[in-house]
């Protein structure tokens, strides 16, 4: 990797979509990685996920924060166990129970003040529009709109680009391109509710399911059951 890059923090969940990103930045960019534990359901398979793709890409800097408010203010089946996780329905035009109110606001706003202290020109983070209904957070308006508060909340000679390149891809785009791109899908967790194997009937593990069946790959995870999903 050439010592010339400029440096970029991603926001690296242990997802699918965080992973492709991350593989996507690397393509320009020295990398730092960012993970937010906030008390969901399968944190600790996150972790592990997060830590073995910064392994794969051989990240050394690495920043794991404890956001123990999101599950505190609650609100969400991922960090309400009262809350339960919802059948995938891909049909669905409700925002999902697993939305985490403001949750993209909270990660990004890590990343940046991590990345003005390490002069990182850019804060990649994996955001799909597709996602369940669309999550508010996860429009590109938001992005936009955060990137503009950004330089008006940093030093005057900072200067931070907020990248979401997987926002506009489907699911199945989104596997072909970490394919391509040698990225680790084999790594990653997206189930919302199960740590050792993949449950397949949540929103996350359904559109992740579809994908790859709409790609045309086996996905190297192991399930529960594998529903088919159209």
């Amino acid at each position: 990797m050439s010592k010339n890059k400029d440096l970029a923090v991603v926001a690296v969940s242990g997802g699918m979509d965080s992973c492709v990103t991350a593989a996507i930045a690397n393509q320009n960019y020295k990398l730092a990685f960012a993970h937010i534990n906030y008390r969901q359901r399968t944190e600790k398979r996150e972790l592990r996920a997060f830590n073995e793709i910064a392994d794969f890409f051989n990240v050394k800097e690495r920043l794991v924060i404890d956001y123990t408010h999101l599950s505190k203010i609650g609100g969400s089946s991922l960090t309400d166990k009262d809350i339960e996780v919802t059948k995938a329905d891909l049909s669905n035009k409700e925002i999902p129970t697993s939305y985490v109110p403001f949750r993209n606001a909270n990660i990004l706003s890590a990343c940046v003040s991590w990345a003005e202290v390490l002069k990182a020109k850019a804060v990649f983070i994996g955001a799909v529009h597709e996602d369940s209904s669309g999550y508010p957070d996860c429009r590109p308006e938001f992005f936009s709109a955060f990137e503009k508060m950004v330089g008006l909340g940093t030093k005057p000679e900072t200067k931070i680009k907020i990248e979401t390149p997987v926002i506009h891809l489907s699911k199945s785009k989104i596997i072909k391109k970490g394919f391509e791109l040698n990225a680790p899908l084999h790594l990653t967790w997206s189930c919302y509710q199960n740590e050792d194997k993949a449950c397949g009937v949540c929103d996350s593990c359904a559109l992740r399911l579809r994908g790859f069946e709409q790609a045309g790959y086996i996905d190297p995870i192991k399930y529960k059951t594998k529903p088919k999903y159209k």
